[in-house]
């Protein structure tokens, strides 16, 4: 078997241990899929560093309140879940916790075309309760919190100078969601050299296919992809 069909049945391997699929058997396509790409010479393997941050994208209550537009179902909640776990392990690890919010001027007019592409964005107007932290994810008081108006957490935000600062060469990013501002957010934090690392089953989207087409172009052209108990031992080592 390739490294690439390892790879594929590692993923789904995981994804099963999680609750995300029903059965842990990979397809003749998907292992062509992995073949395909292993033979491109794309998903070379990032080791992480020494020097990790968490880093939450987003964790607003739109995504998971049904009465919001932006709610994203059982993908954002199953997420939410494993936030909340992977949380405290990195507080106890010690390492720096990030925590990013959008809040938006009443007129949108700080969300430039983003806004305009996207009307929903309304939804994180200064005041309103949807912009709000989803329990027991809101920023602690020795955490960072990054206001922002775009979907990457480094784009006009002093992230990148506050990691390089502290020394930071990992990005343990989870949040939602998986195909907008979490895979630009891992997509800027490879650009700005620092370890994408993807947890797994802490990232969600509205649509299943999409949150998964996402974290296979992640891993194979942006940085890794890992499974909370991996990254929980890894945390275990920082």
């Amino acid at each position: 078997m390739s490294a690439g069909a390892v790879r594929a049945g590692a993923r789904r391997a995981g994804a099963v241990s999680a609750g995300v699929v029903s059965a842990g058997v990979v397809s003749a396509g998907e292992r062509a899929q992995e073949e395909d790409y292993e033979r491109a010479g794309l998903g070379g393997e990032l080791t992480p560093g020494a020097a990790p941050a968490l880093l939450l994208v987003d964790p607003a209550r739109a995504y998971v309140d049904p009465a919001c537009p932006l709610y994203a179902g059982a993908g954002a909640e199953t997420a939410v879940e494993a936030m909340r776990e992977l949380l405290p392990h990195a507080r106890r690890a010690g390492i720096p916790v990030i925590v990013t919010r959008v809040v938006l001027r009443p007129d949108g007019s700080d969300g430039g075309v983003f806004f305009r592409k996207v009307p929903s964005l309304r939804v994180f107007v200064e005041g309103s309760p949807y912009a709000e932290f989803i329990e027991g994810l809101a920023p602690g008081d020795n955490d960072l919190t990054v206001t922002k108006q775009y979907p990457s957490a480094f784009f006009a935000t002093a992230l990148s100078t506050y990691l390089t600062s502290n020394g930071i060469d990992t990005l343990l990013i989870a949040g939602l969601t998986t195909s907008g501002c979490v895979r630009a957010t891992a997509l800027d934090a490879m650009q700005h050299g620092f370890v994408p690392v993807v947890v797994e089953e802490a990232v969600g989207d509205r649509d299943p296919g999409v949150h998964e087409a996402n974290l296979f172009d992640i891993r194979h052209k942006i940085g890794e992809v890992w499974g909370v108990g991996r990254v929980k031992e890894y945390l275990s080592r920082a």
